[in-house]
């Protein structure tokens, strides 16, 4: 390595670190660091596991998530999310090949999962306009050549994204495309203990910004107001984005999935949120509360039904164990009133690591439409969902905890306590 490259790799924000506020704050809770080098050794394994049972030579990533699970490489995440410019391979017996931006090859010099930086060859409209399909020519010809080398001629490839004009020239190639998605989705379920310690310093994070959040809120501040402080403060603990902007107060909290705005917070109304929340380590935490605005006591509606949200958390959180398939945990968990079933949220379970991720289980009313089959396993992560609104109600409540699958049962990872006032346990 030269003496830039060894430069910049010294200077990457990951090898600096998460910084002295988010350390004093794991210290304090005796959350020691993962071993990312062992994360990141354990996550290639479970690629490569899944592309041999599916006798593929490899899997080509474009989603800047699957790019960080193989790699634990970042570039402009949010960016790179619309504008196809990084990708990567993983062979099934072979190298780890990055392909990055415009003289970005400098950031990810400081990992070992790479074995080579390439500068990529971009075919998306916006940077090659008419020559799109030109492009993808000499994109598919580079990755065939990949192919050739490894894995005795095995043409079969998984791909995460891809457009059509793609998939038209690796199959001039003789190639065979697979869902790099299935790939990827399997292999990200089942964390190691050290992607779950860097989880557990990620909730921790989230949850010191939350309780920043709540010694906040005031009556007369607007929900964008208290939204801005959860950003602020993952930032200053070494976060790196939220992917919604789920904060709603008053009669803005029903029916669900409006995001925050201008709107005054007045006294006595609900503030419900959801995190969101992508933390240290590239994890999510994807947490739910619901609070009281001001200092007065809350309505019985109010109490009324935030009752019913922490009655279906803690029933269904207590089905969780391994072995549970994703049908029984649809159709024996505790569901909503008929009045409330109309505002229901979109799911009852779903996974939880770098983002939101397989399995989603939903409503025994939306099986036929949404659901699939499945089991848990052991070090698997799920957000246990409730949203109760009355359909035509003024208001509504949201809560969610993130759940890890042990070997005997479940553990739940978030810890911030909900509103006494509102009837929450401690």
């Amino acid at each position: 390595m030269t003496y830039a490259a060894d430069k910049a790799a010294s200077l990457n924000q990951h090898v600096i670190g998460y910084g002295a506020l988010a350390e004093r704050e794991w210290a304090a809770l005796g959350l020691d660091p993962p071993d990312m080098d062992a994360a990141r050794r354990y996550r290639l394994r479970r690629i490569r596991t899944e592309l041999k049972v599916r006798d593929l030579a490899g899997v080509l990533l474009y989603d800047p998530l699957n790019v960080r699970y193989a790699t634990d490489s970042t570039d402009m995440q949010l960016w790179c999310t619309h504008n196809a410019v990084r990708y990567a391979f993983v062979a099934t017996e072979g190298p780890v090949i990055l392909w990055d931006f415009h003289n970005c090859e400098h950031l990810s010099r400081h990992l070992d999962t790479i074995d080579e930086i390439r500068h990529g060859t971009a075919w998306y409209y916006y940077l090659a306009g008419e020559h799109a399909r030109d492009r993808a020519t000499r994109w598919a010809a580079e990755i065939a050549d990949l192919l050739d080398g490894h894995d005795g001629g095995n043409r079969g490839l998984a791909i995460d994204r891809i457009n059509p004009e793609g998939v038209d020239a690796l199959m001039r190639h003789g190639i065979h495309v697979a869902s790099g998605e299935e790939v990827m989705e399997h292999a990200r379920t089942v964390k190691s203990p050290d992607e779950l310690q860097a989880m557990r310093r990620a909730i921790a994070a989230c949850e010191a910004a939350m309780g920043i959040m709540e010694s906040a809120l005031r009556p007369g501040m607007t929900e964008n107001d208290l939204w801005a402080i959860l950003h602020a403060e993952n930032i200053r603990r070494g976060g790196e984005w939220i992917e919604t902007r789920l904060l709603t107060s008053g009669p803005r909290t029903n029916p669900w999935f409006q995001e925050c705005s201008a709107r005054v917070i007045e006294d006595g109304d609900l503030v419900a949120f959801d995190t969101d929340l992508v933390g240290p380590y590239g994890y999510c935490c994807d947490i739910s509360r619901t609070w009281l605005a001001g200092r007065g006591r809350p309505t019985n509606e109010q109490r009324a039904l935030y009752a019913m949200a922490a009655e279906q958390i803690a029933a269904n959180m207590e089905m969780l164990r391994p072995g549970r398939t994703f049908r029984d945990l649809s159709h024996s968990a505790t569901s909503l009133a008929s009045e409330y079933l109309p505002n229901r949220y979109s799911v009852l379970f779903h996974g939880v690591g770098l983002c939101d991720e397989y399995p989603s289980v939903p409503y025994p009313d939306d099986w036929e439409s949404s659901g699939y089959d499945g089991v848990l396993e052991p070090g698997m992560v799920v957000s246990v969902e409730s949203y109760v609104g009355r359909l035509g109600g003024h208001e509504g409540v949201k809560l969610e905890e993130q759940v890890l699958i042990t070997d005997s049962g479940h553990e739940c990872l978030s810890r911030y306590p909900r509103d006494q006032r509102l009837g929450g346990a401690g």
